[in-house]
């Protein structure tokens, strides 16, 4: 099995009808058909809305094998509380974690752009994951982007974020034994905007190759999702990197 995986950030887009979706297919059908067509998603859903246990459990439950579904964490423990006291929200994603059981991915922390450089708020959450769960870490204030906090990423396997987008740093980092990757579209000033162009993709498939041959899985989401530009970046990144076919065949 590849140890690239690209897929979409969410699946569930109205605006995807007929892009992406075929008439009249029912929205509950939806990750089914995405699953078909590739073997990794980003729930992003549960940022705003942190699922039971048993819905986690229905997700494993439609999946195929070897796909693996990322999930962004609870604005509850990122936003709310910006990692302060984050043993209650732990617990819970623990459970969820192990509902998904082989079909998890990664773990995604997004932290809000006001939340200012705190090593010791990051390391008590790195710290309180279980190992089982790969965390990536996507900072949106600048001063997390320095060597220290780079290094302390990588003392618990955890993934700097690499992020393209308006406005955000474009910084090639890997700290952990796999690399996450969001692309947030590439107009220059509005972020979630525009398809990214023949030129930017074949880029970014060399980035991609390079981490592959050092020896790091990649897990790669377009975020772009307007116009279904994200399926279509999507499918031709694959198509660069040769992950043609049936996605679960490798």
């Amino acid at each position: 099995m590849s140890r690239l995986r690209i897929g979409t950030s969410g699946w569930s887009y109205q605006h995807w009808r007929d892009e992406f979706y075929p008439p009249g297919l029912p929205a509950a059908k939806w990750l089914e058909h995405y699953a078909d067509r590739f073997d990794t998603v980003e729930f992003n859903g549960s940022f705003y809305r942190w699922p039971r246990e048993e819905a986690f459990a229905r997700y494993r439950d439609r999946l195929p094998p070897g796909f693996e579904f990322s999930v962004k964490a609870p604005r509850g423990l990122t936003h709310a509380r910006k990692l302060r006291d984050p043993v209650v929200w732990i617990e819970r994603i623990t459970r969820c974690w192990q509902e998904l059981g082989n079909r998890a991915g990664v773990l995604l922390l997004q932290l809000p752009p006001d939340l200012e450089r705190d090593d010791g708020r990051l390391a008590g959450v790195l710290s309180a994951l279980s190992p089982d769960i790969r965390v990536s870490v996507e900072f949106r204030h600048a001063s997390w982007n320095v060597p220290e906090v780079f290094g302390l990423l990588a003392e618990h396997n955890a993934a700097y974020c690499v992020m393209s987008g308006a406005q955000l740093p474009c910084l090639l980092e890997a700290t952990a034994d796999f690399v996450y990757v969001r692309l947030h579209g590439p107009d220059p000033d509005v972020l979630y905007a525009g398809s990214y162009s023949e030129a930017d993709l074949r880029w970014w498939a060399d980035r991609i190759r390079e981490w592959e041959d050092s020896g790091r899985e990649v897990y790669a989401y377009f975020n772009n999702d307007g116009g279904g530009a994200a399926v279509h970046n999507a499918r031709r990144l694959r198509e660069l990197l040769a992950l043609t076919g049936n996605p679960q065949a490798g």
